[in-house]
């Protein structure tokens, strides 16, 4: 008992010496560790706001049955809820293809729906589905206003496991891959897979910022390369479908280029001193204004123009129905010209319209053959690899300049996969020969990228 006691007295005393020592040196006794609130290191209330908005999309047919095999976007992927009444906004390639979709919500309700809204050249599309009762539902955040750096959430159904969410950063902004016609792609790191098609990209506030839509890879999964589309675009496209089935943009007739060494010289101009008109449509905004071939764009309604992007953001913004100022160089000397926009009806339709000039596949100088049964083995490819091997691409040819080679695999024509020889060529024949046909392909060097293959 007295050594118990003894041992209880020298531990009290040793404990109040060193509290002593502390208050007689100044050094202070260490603190209690902070408990940090879970709202701070957590992600939890967020989530918990924004999955009840988040849906899948599955769409019905050959779409559908691609996507059971061949484990991709098409036929199946994420959207969201922006508006109670039961609107839904996703990517236009998920439902590419399909006229009936069926809509999952977060509590598992199912709902067909064959009310769909395409807008082919954002890759956008709005579904509605009839409901009785209010949803819940995303707002739109402005993604003009994220910065490098700020964090984000990823929501959606990577891979058919619904409801998953990750997180990361914004990695980059304006991202152009030239896969769609209009682009304004937010980079993230947080990770996107096939499947996350049309998910929201979201903020701290629980807005939406971007929709999930394309991974830059070389196995065919995230490998820290996302891209979303942005909200600046995506609220303007969902708009305009809501309201009138179709999306009316600003249009002057005018493409344009960047000035490149060749052009400087010729043109007497210097590089990034405005853009070069590369053609003019007839009867157009612009033809009317007195614009031509090889002029100098270096303003557009106050605003300078230093790339085509520049040009192409500078035009969606201009008002339909209104004259504007172009700032014109012309052969050393400046002009203004008055230019009446005009809006140009793009088709929601699922086809490029029968009259389009199609791409003649004659004509690339390229030949493909089904990938043989060993090529995984033989090339070292990645066994889940689907595609056709590039057999053949004539010198000088639209295949060639577009940079194919032999041996390398294309994986998807205008993001439709292509297993087999014939199947290509029945893609590319449905591309329209003014835009071209996408393809995604896997490169010698493992990379997976998007190649614009055009005749002219």
């Amino acid at each position: 008992m007295k050594r118990n006691s003894v041992a209880v007295f020298l531990a009290i005393g040793l404990a109040a010496g060193l509290v002593a020592g502390d208050r007689l040196t100044g050094r202070p006794a260490d603190p209690a560790p902070a408990v940090l609130p879970r709202d701070w290191n957590s992600y939890a209330p967020l989530v918990k706001r924004v999955l009840p908005a988040v849906v899948c999309v599955e769409g019905q047919g050959k779409a559908a049955a691609r996507a059971k095999f061949d484990d991709i976007d098409p036929g199946f992927g994420s959207g969201f809820l922006i508006d109670p009444s039961g609107i839904i906004v996703t990517n236009n390639h998920v439902v590419r293809d399909t006229k009936l979709v069926t809509i999952t919500l977060h509590d598992g309700r199912k709902f067909p729906s064959q009310d769909i809204r395409r807008d082919p050249t954002a890759d956008l599309a709005v579904i509605k589905i009839e409901v009785k009762e209010a949803l819940p539902h995303l707002e739109f955040g402005d993604s003009d206003a994220m910065e490098v750096g700020d964090r984000v959430l990823a929501v959606g159904s990577p891979f058919g496991l619904t409801s998953s969410v990750t997180h990361g950063i914004v990695s980059g902004k304006s991202r152009n891959l030239n896969i769609n016609v209009h682009e304004d792609f937010l980079q993230t790191d947080a990770a996107v897979n096939p499947g996350s098609s049309g998910g929201p990209l979201i903020n701290m506030e629980g807005r939406v910022i971007g929709l999930t839509s394309a991974i830059k890879t070389r196995s065919g999964g995230f490998q820290g390369v996302g891209l979303a589309v942005s909200s600046r675009i995506a609220k303007s496209v969902a708009g305009q479908l809501v309201k009138n089935g179709s999306v009316h943009r600003p249009y002057i007739g005018v493409s344009v280029v960047e000035i490149d060494a060749d052009a400087a010289r010729r043109l007497k101009a210097k590089p990034g001193a405005g853009v070069v008109v590369s053609d003019v449509v007839a009867g157009s905004p612009g033809a009317k204004a007195n614009i031509g071939v090889n002029d100098i764009i270096t303003k557009v309604h106050g605003t300078e123009v230093r790339s085509p992007r520049e040009m192409q953001r500078a035009i969606l913004a201009l008002p339909i129905g209104e004259e504007v100022d172009v700032v014109v160089l012309r052969e050393g000397k400046l002009f203004l010209s008055k230019v009446a926009v005009e809006h140009q009806v793009e088709t929601t339709s699922l086809k490029p319209p029968a009259a389009a000039a199609r791409v003649d596949y004659a004509s690339l100088g390229i030949r493909v053959t089904d990938l043989p049964a060993d090529a995984n083995k033989r090339s070292g490819l990645p066994k889940e690899v689907k595609g056709v091997l590039i057999a053949e691409v004539t010198a000088n040819s639209a295949a060639a300049r577009a940079g194919l080679a032999r041996g390398q695999v294309i994986l998807q024509v205008n993001k439709t996969p292509v297993a087999t020889a014939e199947a290509f060529r029945k893609e590319i024949e449905l591309s329209n020969q003014e835009r071209g046909a996408v393809l995604h392909v896997l490169k010698a060097n493992g990379d997976v990228d998007f190649v614009i293959l055009r005749t002219r």
